[in-house]
């Protein structure tokens, strides 16, 4: 077991082809959005590097372009720890997924076809199931898939690219409540993909922010 708490085996070893250092900087940050690497958490450079088979030169690199984007914070004399988010940065940021998922229900609902319901259909069986094995990281990773096919069932790119900006943020807030949200979180996806199919734009909108919001509340909420 790494000191910087990484299971053995978590992460495979990347290959040599292509551009190390931004491949380094994509497995930190999953690690990080997974949350197998645990906020306030030390990052020894010398153990990521032996983890991912890589010099320490590619992590260290990673670690300051994680750092100037707020997921890694790099102390004096004492190193690198991943970021610690506040209460009121995570408030500001799930308030402006809310504004930008509502929209996206809308137009989906406006927009969508049998084979965008099929697809998001498909998703809801497979995050219940998820959900009665206990699978907290499927179910992370299947809500992340959801609402992504909603943004692009909304047919916006401009609103897309916006989303995928907060959206591995949405993750990191989503995992910890997870478990909590369970059931009823899906429960809300069907009655969403209800509104979506009978293209009432206005119920998919309201349903899409009392979503959001609970996940926002839960995440207030959340046992610290």
């Amino acid at each position: 077991m790494l000191s910087t708490g990484l299971p053995q085996g978590a992460v495979p070893r990347l290959e040599r082809p292509g551009p190390l250092r931004d491949r380094v900087y994509e497995a930190l940050l999953e690690l990080i959005t997974t949350r197998a690497l645990q906020p306030g958490q030390h990052l020894v450079e010398s153990e990521l590097a032996n983890h991912l088979g890589v010099s320490r030169q590619p992590v260290r690199e990673a670690l300051q372009r994680l750092n100037t984007e707020g997921w890694v914070d790099l102390r004096p004399a004492q190193g690198a720890f991943v970021h610690e988010p506040t209460d009121e940065e995570a408030d500001q940021l799930l308030t402006v997924r809310a504004l930008l998922e509502a929209e996206a229900a809308r137009l989906a609902a406006a927009h969508s076809d049998e084979d965008g319901i099929d697809a998001l259909e498909r998703i809801v069986h497979l995050g219940l199931a998820a959900v009665d094995d206990d699978d907290v990281a499927a179910a992370v990773a299947l809500n992340a898939r959801f609402h992504a096919m909603v943004m692009e069932l909304a047919g916006n790119a401009v609103l897309a690219e916006l989303a995928a900006q907060v959206d591995r943020r949405v993750r990191w807030y989503y995992t910890p409540v997870a478990r909590q949200r369970g059931r009823q979180s899906w429960i809300e996806h069907e009655e969403l993909v209800t509104a979506i199919l009978n293209r009432d734009e206005q119920e998919a909108t309201r349903l899409m922010r009392e979503h959001t919001e609970h996940t926002r509340r839960s995440y207030q909420a959340r046992p610290r």
